[in-house]
């Protein structure tokens, strides 16, 4: 077991990921956000589903899910359209236009942490990514949790 002062350090370093993630979503398109973008590979990876559950993926509530759900329509990322089993509620799913925005996204991306690790040898870089996949295991689910019938907590991704 790591020594307290790791874990220490180990958050101040987790905390100072902010920037990198920052840096990263200056190469996204100038209309994109970070969350936009996160939503769209929801929808991408997941395929077409309600808001409600996009919002629990997001761990984020309605009102935001429905911002975020509301500026990817405007942008022809994003289709809405009635669900046949909820007359009330919206299937959402990601157009080719939005297919496109995640291909650029990706793109930008891939380029900007290329230019930022171009010293890293691919063995630090693999190195680096399977570090993080087993950090993210380590923590579960991040999503948010039943914690009995009815209720749910949120915790941030």
């Amino acid at each position: 077991m790591a020594a307290q002062e790791q874990y220490e350090e180990l958050a101040r370093q987790l905390s100072a990921l902010g920037a990198v993630k920052r840096g990263l979503s200056r190469a996204l398109p100038h209309d994109c956000s970070p969350a936009t973008a996160i939503m769209l590979n929801l929808l991408k990876r997941n395929g077409e589903m309600r808001m409600s559950r996009l919002g629990e993926l997001l761990a984020i509530d309605a009102s935001v899910t429905s911002r975020h759900v509301t500026h990817a329509a405007e942008h022809g990322w994003i289709d809405r359209q009635p669900d046949p089993l909820d007359k009330r509620s919206r299937l959402l799913s990601l157009t080719p236009s939005g297919e496109l925005l995640l291909e650029e996204v990706s793109e930008r991306y891939t380029h900007a942490l290329a230019a930022c690790l171009h010293d890293w040898s691919d063995d630090d870089v693999g190195h680096l990514i399977g570090l993080m996949k087993r950090l993210r295991e380590s923590f579960g689910d991040c999503r948010p949790r039943a914690l009995h019938a009815g209720t749910t907590t949120r915790t941030p991704v």
